[in-house]
């Protein structure tokens, strides 16, 4: 017997057990009609209303005793299905509550709630006002370098050169800046003389509150354009800005005596003691003096410490493989710089205008760069022809190098050494920024003979470290950092070097020898005890005559030159020639 097929149950089937099921729709049997559903417009069961098109029940309102509407009446009828609104049972212990109708709907509060108008809401807050920015003071940059100096050992010019870079001081600030540092630094002696004068017990004086008398002092002494009064109450109040209130009155009272006794100072005596006069009187320590004086005597060693120019120009270099003297011209007029040519052929003395050297787009495209008078000549005493191979044994940080390698026109090779790495990276940053594809730059120690090179080159450059007392006009902090035991230990540093490269020099060959300083020892001396070594070695007077400029032929002596500020104009520099005699 076939199984019979499942009939729908009946719609008005009670469900099985008494318990409807909620969930499924009531089935049907087969073939059996869909119950009718609700016509078009009908509502549902529960919504308000009647069919499509009825009209709402009317509802009415009700005055309150002021005149206000207010809805719904109390005698209105819920609508039919609604459900029936929940009573609330309030808490024992709340306090009645007036009757809706009772209070008044649309009654305003008698208090404004916080905040801005309706009216105002939709405008933007006023942006907050910022407080003003504080203006930095040049005179505490100028006592944080010196701090750097003195405290840190910190090269006057490095120091410099990294604060400035990290501040927001204009242009003139900088200027003013530098002046009282560099100012400062070459007159420390004189300074410090005057201080100590002042001073009950010697060495009782703060070393920061040593550095504010300096900056003060000076500027009563040395710079004219600065008040008195302003020197004083700004030093003072450069007191209180560094936490020291205690001293600032004892600041004041010595700054305001030396402005009143400035045109009576008691100097040390000149005929009495000589050596004691010029190291106060122009700021030299005593050793440096009494051997000028043993070298030049002392008409000639007073010139040299009392030299100071007028205007201390920025020397700068064309680099003639990218740009004619005409258009380098034209480009400093343009950029408002005041120059003129110097002596040394494509090098140009600018007095003003010229500002930060390192952002310069023109210097960064190595159309030209920064270097001394006196550098540069020492480079050309080289002499350097077309595809010859050159070593600059101490050539950090690569000025000497660079006037070699446009001298060659890009052609043989310029090796350019240094015993310190960080130095040798200041070369390659110059010989990418100029393009000097024929510079060969690497760390070496000249003192060390490297025998593959021996006999190799055409012309060797020794520019030897050194006391640097030629450069102290743009270095002051030079003179202190040297001592009498300093100047021995470099003297055989400059032996051991000449030593070892003149080996490399071919027979024929050329070896220039140069430092920027004035003692005899370190300079001429160093020479002569060379060639009495090395009698494979003889002065070059021909050679050397040939690369002078003809201002200064006058001035050689034979095969050697001693540039001094006072009487060239430029840094003082020492230039020798050598050849090695031909086999």
């Amino acid at each position: 017997m076939a199984d019979k097929k499942p009939a729908y149950p009946h719609p008005e089937a009670k469900p099985v057990g008494g318990k409807r099921n909620f969930d499924k729709k009531p089935e049907r049997r087969f073939g059996e009609k869909k119950p009718e559903g609700r016509k078009f417009g009908e509502k549902k069961f529960g919504d308000r209303g009647g069919r499509f098109g009825e009209r709402k029940p009317e509802r009415r309102f009700e005055k309150s005793e002021s005149g206000e509407k207010r809805f719904p009446h109390p005698e209105a009828k819920p609508v039919s299905g609604a459900p029936a609104p929940k009573k609330a049972y309030p808490h024992p212990e709340a306090k009645p509550v007036a009757a809706v109708e009772d209070r008044p709907r649309f009654a305003r509060p008698t208090v404004r709630p916080a905040g801005p108008a309706p009216h105002e809401r939709s405008r933007r807050p006023a942006p907050a006002k910022r407080p003003p920015e504080r203006q930095e003071n040049p005179r505490q940059t100028a006592l944080n370098i010196l701090q750097d100096v003195s405290r840190g050992g910190a090269y006057a010019s490095l120091a410099l050169g990294e604060r400035l870079r990290n501040s927001k001081l204009a242009q003139r600030d900088r200027d003013f800046v530098s002046a009282l540092v560099y100012g400062v630094l070459e007159k420390r002696i004189t300074l410090d003389w005057l201080i100590d004068g002042k001073l009950v017990r010697e060495g009782e004086l703060e070393p920061l509150v040593r550095d504010m008398l300096r900056l003060g002092l000076y500027q009563i002494l040395y710079m004219t354009r600065v008040p008195d009064s302003a020197a004083v109450d700004e030093t003072v109040k450069l007191a209180h800005a560094m936490n020291r209130e205690a001293q600032a009155g004892f600041v004041n009272a010595i700054l305001r005596g030396f402005a009143r006794e400035k045109e009576n100072i008691a100097w040390p005596d000149r005929e009495s003691d000589p050596v004691k006069f010029l190291s106060i009187r122009h700021s030299m320590p005593e050793w440096i003096v009494d051997r000028l004086i043993a070298e030049y005597g002392f008409g000639e060693a007073e010139d040299i410490v009392s030299y100071e120019p007028e205007a201390r120009p920025i020397a700068v270099r064309r680099c003639a493989e990218r740009t004619s003297p005409r258009e380098f011209e034209a480009m400093m007029t343009e950029k408002g710089w005041s120059w003129q040519p110097s002596r040394i052929p494509d090098v140009y003395l600018v007095t003003d205008g010229i500002g930060d050297v390192g952002i310069e787009k023109e210097y960064l495209r190595g159309i030209y760069t920064v270097q001394g008078e006196s550098s540069v000549l020492a480079a050309m005493c080289v002499a350097p022809r077309r595809g010859q191979n050159v070593l600059d044994a101490c050539a950090a940080p690569g000025g000497k190098t660079a006037c070699l390698a446009e001298a060659m026109h890009g052609t043989g090779r310029v090796y350019a050494w240094d015993k310190h790495e960080h130095r040798v990276e200041l070369i390659r940053s110059m010989v990418r920024r100029l393009r000097l594809d024929n510079v060969r730059p690497a760390v070496r120690d000249a003192t060390v003979i490297k025998q593959d090179l021996m006999g190799t080159m055409d012309a060797v450059l020794v520019d030897a470290p050194c006391s640097g007392l030629g450069v102290m006009l743009s270095k002051p902090d030079v003179k202190y950092r040297q001592t009498p035991e300093s100047i021995a230990e470099l003297v055989g540093e400059q032996e051991r070097i000449l030593n070892a490269c003149c080996r490399y020099v071919k027979p024929g060959g050329t070896l220039v020898y140069s430092t920027c300083t004035l003692l005899r020892e370190e300079n001429a001396g160093q020479v002569e005890n060379f060639l009495k070594k090395h009698p494979d070695f003889e002065p070059d007077p021909e050679g050397f005559e040939a690369a002078l400029p003809a201002f200064l032929k006058e001035r050689a002596h034979g095969w050697m030159l001693q540039l001094q500020a006072h009487r060239d104009g430029m840094d003082g520099f020492f230039i020798a020639r050598m050849r090695r005699r031909a086999e």
